[in-house]
């Protein structure tokens, strides 16, 4: 990963970063089914991950605390499982005004403010996302589709 990168998701906002990846990804000899799909995706992750930083309240799929967003984890919410879990882990938490279902400290959880999960609601339920369920699945070849995704984005940070 470049140095860069990292700076780009320790201080700066959605647009800038999803702007980043977007001028790096014209860079790249990209199929343009994979171009088409880089941008959306980033946004729909980046649209609850920079909130959370921005409120120091960022956490693992496993639910532990990190204090900076890094490419890394970015990749790993990307995850179309994980990145579903974490829609259904802010709405929970949305409703009770609190992060929930996370292993940060109660007190850090007591500082959660809302998030507004429309874009990433919108953007899983194009991939036929239940939003109302948790324990209905999606298809497998969405979740592939996902991991191509991931693929070439990470070949771009």
């Amino acid at each position: 990963m470049k140095q860069k990168t990292y700076e780009l998701f320790k201080n700066e906002s959605l647009d800038t970063i999803v702007n980043e990846i977007e001028k790096e990804l014209k860079t790249r000899n990209e199929s343009p089914f994979w171009s088409d799909k880089v941008a959306p995706f980033s946004r729909a992750i980046l649209s609850v991950l920079v909130p959370l930083r921005d409120n120091d309240l960022l956490f693992t799929p496993e639910g532990e605390y990190i204090e900076t967003l890094t490419p890394e984890i970015f990749l790993r919410w990307s995850d179309f499982l994980s990145l579903k879990t974490l829609a259904f882990t802010l709405a929970h938490s949305n409703e009770a005004n609190k992060l929930v279902r996370t292993k940060l400290e109660e007190e850090k959880c007591e500082q959660y403010t809302p998030i507004d999960l429309s874009e990433l609601g919108t953007y899983l339920s194009r991939y036929t996302v239940n939003l109302e369920n948790e324990s209905l699945d999606f298809p497998i070849a969405n979740y592939n589709l996902h991991q191509g995704v991931s693929n070439v984005i990470k070949s771009l940070l």
